[in-house]
């Protein structure tokens, strides 16, 4: 009786092992297919227990895995859901929000909110140093990923530098697409910041008032000539910055 305990043991660990190597897969499998995009809550431990027929500890386990994987997150007396996507950005790379987007696999589109044309004020100067007889577009946008809010754009562009700007109407491209296409810019300043979100901005991203945000601001010139002011504002969870660099050889 004893000589058939332990292989009795090992059978219900090995079943319990792939049991749960089967459910993280198949739960991995429906995130990563997109067919549960995010926000989508994911069956019940009860539920998932019923399905496949084993303990709830098992099922406990390859959500957890899930959990550190960053691919669900689990909301008390809620469940579980799928997590939005979690972009890496380089820190001194311009990059195309579209693409950011399309990079996660999700639907991409962009709303004009406001596009006005007028002269610079002093509360431009900060942000693009152009004198007061100067003209510039000042635009606020939303980019979206599967149609939920991914970023607020807040935008200065100088007529001066790019007058075809002037008749552009940003309906079938958004502002930062339009210029890389049609302006090489020569040099670039990055400023990246934490900030909380304020009315704004909260509501252009439908997040509470004050939640924390990353702010990437960015000023671009051709030769000696100002472009572009931008401010992009990104829910704090769902954005990051990356720099890759190297140690300065030695003497």
């Amino acid at each position: 009786m004893s000589s058939d305990q332990p292989a009795d043991e090992t059978g219900n660990q090995t079943q319990s092992l792939s049991l749960h190597q089967r459910i993280l897969g198949e739960v991995e499998g429906h995130i990563l297919s997109g067919a549960w995009p995010p926000g989508h809550r994911i069956p019940f431990e009860h539920e998932l227990t019923e399905q496949y027929g084993c303990s709830r500890m098992t099922v406990n386990k390859a959500l957890t895995e899930l959990v550190k994987r960053g691919l669900i997150e689990r909301r008390r007396k809620s469940g579980s859901y799928v997590t939005f996507p979690h972009v890496q950005s380089a820190v001194m790379e311009i990059h195309d929000v579209k693409l950011e987007v399309q990079s996660l696999g999700l639907e991409y589109s962009f709303q004009l909110d406001e596009r006005n044309i007028r002269k610079a004020e002093s509360r431009d100067a900060g942000r693009l140093d152009l004198p007061p007889s100067a003209r510039l577009i000042e635009i606020t946008c939303r980019h979206f990923a599967g149609g939920r809010p991914f970023c607020f754009e807040e935008r200065l562009i100088s007529l001066a530098a790019v007058p075809e700007a002037e008749t552009e109407l940003f309906e079938t491209s958004a502002p930062g697409s339009w210029l890389l296409g049609k302006v090489p810019w020569s040099t670039a300043e990055h400023r990246i910041r934490a900030v909380g979100a304020g009315r704004g901005a909260a509501q252009a991203l439908a997040i509470s008032s004050g939640a924390a945000c990353l702010v990437i601001e960015r000023r671009t010139w051709s030769g000696r000539a100002p472009v572009t002011h931008v401010r992009l504002t990104y829910p704090g969870d769902r954005h990051e910055l990356v720099a890759q660099f190297a140690p300065s050889p030695l003497g």
